[in-house]
């Protein structure tokens, strides 16, 4: 996983409510167990045709949303079954972020175990963020804070753990696997 401290970026809009998993990314693209190559599945049933041709009208089809890595979403974003692939699909398409006033529970955690960053914000920022598409936002994860070109600063909600595993880039058997010292000091002081 690649650390997340500060970074700025444009961001790419879908208000819609209750996206789910399935639309994220539908069932069908769930027999990989790597996560290379979903960043193309994403949002698939959106975004192409029966024939695979990509829907020019689809936000991540435009040229607006090329190298955008905040989504903003709408409420209730993630709802649906636990797919770890969802996560993955918008980390593999670019996406580093996700905006939204209400984010699911269990794409909450799969997202912060696999290095996307869920910014839950209130109701006038994320009513602001959809009324400027494309807006470049400075997200400062150190401080838990969304800067919008606006001047105005908002803070956002994450667990000290998640916040520390994702700015060192690391989840957390990784988290494990760097207490290996102090766990192999603690066994041969307590060795019985």
């Amino acid at each position: 996983m690649d650390p997340i401290k500060v970074f700025r970026s444009r961001t790419v809009s879908m208000p819609s409510t209750n996206i789910d998993t399935d639309q994220i990314i539908p069932a069908r693209f769930l027999t990989t167990t790597t996560r290379e190559g979903l960043g193309t599945a994403l949002f698939a049933d959106w975004r192409y045709a029966s024939d695979g041709a990509p829907r020019l009208d689809f936000i991540l089809n435009q040229p607006a949303a090329k190298g955008c890595q905040v989504l903003v979403a709408g409420r209730n974003f993630g709802c649906g079954s636990s797919r770890e692939h969802a996560p993955w699909a918008l980390l593999d398409f670019g996406f580093r972020a996700v905006i939204s006033t209400e984010i699911a529970d269990i794409f909450r955690s799969n997202s912060l175990k696999n290095g996307l960053l869920p910014v839950v914000v209130d109701d006038a920022t994320h009513a602001w963020l959809l009324a400027h598409p494309g807006v470049e936002v400075e997200i400062d994860l150190p401080e838990t804070a969304l800067r919008l070109p606006n001047g105005h600063t908002v803070t956002f909600p994450i667990e000290a753990f998640s916040r520390y595993c994702l700015m060192n880039g690391i989840d957390e058997l990784g988290y494990l696997l760097g207490q290996a010292a102090a766990i192999e000091q603690y066994e041969r002081q307590h060795d019985r």
